[in-house]
């Protein structure tokens, strides 16, 4: 009798713990005792997930890329300790994120790792209600200009900041240029004058295909060149100075040196047809 009356004890306490295992000091977290939601959301022909803990039901959910904002309708059957924790990709949705409840903001915990941005929530109320989760950057292109920005009209050519092309370019940038006080200085003026005009390119590449087209043909001289800053070492100002400038050299004479010359042989062909046509 006195075995069975302590596995039933026993069974109890288990019971008890699995169900409110804070009343013994154990702590909770919506890892615990929530619902977890994994929701694909489609942004510029890639897919991304979201992952979504709560101890509350999510009836609904939308994505507005325009906004730059995920929603959620939500029904709670408790009037306080509402809980959710929701990982969202830095690849989709980075920045300053804003957290609304039914239209008015609450406080909010951000922790991030190497991939996503996990987001604490908590709120009070029973019954439905909606969260708009809203962010200053999104897929990349809206890069704040104080970070080194986005490479918007590449972006805009080749369809996304997650293109290979774009993806190199960023490279470039991060981990060979930005290295060095040199490179820095530079890409601080390049920056300036690279944002004077950049916004409004994208947005005609976005607007007119043909446009887009030429942007991209025209972009593909410049990334053959950078390709050769990944065969070099540069450990000093003075090797990326020198790599810096050659690659300079290269673009302006593929852009600029080698039309005119073409160009002028061009002219200086058609003059002499004409030439002959005049003395025959």
């Amino acid at each position: 009798m006195r075995t069975e009356l302590k596995f039933v004890l026993f069974f109890t306490l288990i019971l008890l713990i699995t169900i409110n295992p804070s009343v013994y000091g154990l702590g909770t977290s919506t890892n615990d005792v929530g619902f977890v939601n994994r929701y694909s959301i489609s942004a510029d022909k890639h897919d991304f997930e979201i992952s979504v803990t709560t101890n509350f039901l999510i009836s609904s959910h939308m994505f507005r890329a325009d906004d730059k904002m995920i929603q959620f309708n939500v029904e709670s059957g408790l009037e306080e300790g509402n809980l959710a924790e929701i990982i969202i990709p830095l690849d989709l949705f980075d920045g300053k994120f804003t957290i609304l409840l039914d239209g008015e903001k609450i406080s909010h915990e951000i922790s991030k790792t190497n991939r996503s941005s996990i987001i604490t929530i908590e709120f009070y109320g029973k019954g439905e209600h909606v969260i708009d989760i809203t962010a200053s950057k999104y897929l990349g292109v809206w890069l704040e200009k104080s970070n080194g920005g986005g490479c918007l009209i590449a972006t805009a050519a080749f369809g996304s900041e997650l293109a290979p092309q774009v993806q190199f370019l960023r490279e470039i940038r991060d981990n060979t240029v930005l290295q060095t006080e040199s490179g820095s200085t530079f890409m601080t003026g390049f920056n300036q004058f690279y944002y004077s005009f950049s916004p409004a390119v994208a947005d005609y590449e976005r607007e007119n295909p043909i446009f887009k087209e030429a942007v991209r043909v025209a972009l593909t001289p410049l990334l053959t060149s950078l390709t050769l800053l990944q065969y070099v070492d540069i450990d000093s100002e003075s090797e990326m100075l020198g790599y810096g400038i050659g690659v300079i050299l290269l673009n302006i004479g593929m852009y600029f040196v080698a039309p005119a010359v073409l160009i002028t042989k061009i002219r200086k062909r058609v003059n002499i047809e004409k030439l002959h046509k005049t003395h025959e």
